[in-house]
C-alpha cells in the first residue's frame, strides 16, 4: 500500500512540480504529516524531492529526475490498454497516434509486462455499437475530434429536421417527427467541448459562440464543417462525463409526456426495468404502496405515450394488468380477446 502511494507521489511530482503538502494530501488522501514522511522515505531512497518553505512554496523533483513506468505491476499494464478503444479512436482518426503511444509504454516497461498489450485484448474487448444497427462512421467526424483536441472554434452547418421522437436536436431536446423541417439547416459557429459516443452514435458536446449553455449535437448531421485558426478558452470547470450524465438523464425525462396506472404481480416488478427503462422503474416502484391481498402492487409509471407504454408493457404478458388510463386498457383487453381466441379451447 505504501509502496503504491510512493509511486504515485513521484509521479504526481514528475508531472505537476512543485505541489504543496496539502495539494499532495489531498491527491493521495492521506493527512499532511504522512506527505511530510513520503517525502523523507523517497529522498532516503535517492529520489531528490526538494521542500521549498515559504508562501509559494512546496515539494518538487530537482536535477530533471524522471522515472521509468517500471512501478507497474502487471495489473496496471494491463488495465492501461485497455483504457482506448480502438473502433472510436480509428474513427476519429488517431488510430496511428495510439498505435504509437502503446509502442513506447511498451518499450518502457520491464520485459516482464511487455506482454499486457496482448494479454489484455484475448480478454477484453468493447464493441461500442448497439445490436441490429449497421454502424457509420459520420464522415465529418476525424474534422470534429481535430477541432476538440486543439480548442478550436468551428463554423459548422447542422440539420435539425427529421428526428424520431427518442433523439434529440441541437438542443438536446426532443423533436418529434413529422415537424416538417427534414431539410432545414442552420450555420453555427461553435466551441467543440467533448466528444461522446453513445450506442455506436456520436455526439458533440459544444457551446455556441456567444452564449452561455453548451449544447449536444448529433455529428452525422453535420454536412460541413471548417475548423478555423482562432482558439477558443475553455471552461476550467467543465467536466464532460458529468456533463453527458445530467443532460442524458434530462433527455430521457423529457420524453416521459404520460403515465399510466399498472397492477404488477411479484414477477411483473422484477420485470418492469428490462420493459419501460430502469430510471422509470426505480421512480414508479420507489412510490408504490405495499403488496395487496393477491400479492401484487398498484404503480403509476411514467412513459412516452400510451402507443409506447403498449409495446413495452405487453410485453410482461399476464404479469401486468393495466388499470388507467381507459383506451390502453381497452386496447389490452382487446389483445386479451384475440390472444383467448387463438390459445382457447
Amino acid at each position: 500500500m505504501r509502496a503504491a502511494r510512493l509511486i504515485k507521489m513521484v509521479l504526481l511530482l514528475q508531472s505537476r512540480s512543485p505541489m504543496t503538502a496539502a495539494e499532495l494530501a489531498r491527491e493521495l488522501e492521506v493527512s499532511e504529516r504522512t506527505v511530510l514522511r513520503d517525502a523523507q522515505a523517497l529522498s532516503e531512497a535517492g529520489v531528490p524531492v526538494y521542500a521549498d518553505r515559504g508562501r509559494a512554496g512546496g515539494y518538487r523533483l530537482i536535477g530533471g529526475y524522471r522515472t521509468r513506468l517500471t512501478g507497474l505491476h502487471r495489473g496496471e499494464a494491463e488495465a492501461l490498454f485497455l483504457s482506448g478503444v480502438p473502433g472510436a479512436l480509428r474513427e476519429m482518426g488517431l488510430e496511428d497516434a495510439a498505435s504509437a503511444a502503446r509502442l513506447k509504454v511498451s518499450a518502457a516497461l520491464l520485459p516482464s509486462l511487455r506482454d499486457a498489450s496482448r494479454t489484455a485484448a484475448q480478454r477484453f474487448h468493447l464493441d461500442a455499437p448497439s445490436w441490429f444497427r449497421e454502424p457509420r462512421t459520420p464522415e465529418l467526424l476525424p474534422a470534429v475530434a481535430d477541432a476538440v483536441w486543439d480548442d478550436r472554434r468551428i463554423t459548422a452547418r447542422y440539420r435539425r429536421g427529421g428526428a424520431r421522437p427518442q433523439e434529440a436536436d441541437g438542443a438536446g431536446a426532443p423533436r418529434g417527427a413529422g415537424s416538417g423541417d427534414a431539410a432545414d439547416e442552420v450555420v453555427r459557429e461553435l466551441e467543440p467541448y467533448g466528444l461522446v459516443l453513445k450506442a455506436g452514435v456520436w455526439y458533440l458536446c459544444a457551446r455556441v459562440a456567444g452564449r452561455e449553455s453548451l449544447r449536444v449535437y448529433r455529428i452525422e448531421r453535420f454536412t460541413a464543417v471548417e475548423a478555423g485558426e482562432e482558439r477558443f478558452e475553455r471552461d476550467p470547470e467543465f467536466d464532460l462525463p458529468a456533463f453527458w450524465e445530467e443532460r442524458a438523464e434530462q433527455f430521457a425525462r423529457s420524453l416521459l409526456r404520460a403515465e399510466v396506472v399498472v397492477r404488477l404481480s411479484e414477477a411483473g416488478a422484477r420485470a418492469l426495468p428490462h420493459a419501460v427503462g430502469p430510471p422509470s422503474a426505480r421512480e414508479a416502484l420507489a412510490a408504490a404502496d405495499g403488496p395487496d391481498a393477491d400479492g401484487w402492487v398498484t404503480v403509476t409509471v411514467p412513459v412516452e405515450s400510451e402507443e409506447v407504454a403498449h409495446t413495452q408493457l405487453a410485453a410482461l404478458g399476464p404479469e401486468v394488468e393495466v388499470l388507467a388510463p381507459a383506451g390502453l386498457r381497452a386496447r389490452f383487453a382487446e389483445d386479451a380477446r384475440r390472444l383467448a381466441a387463438l390459445y382457447g379451447p
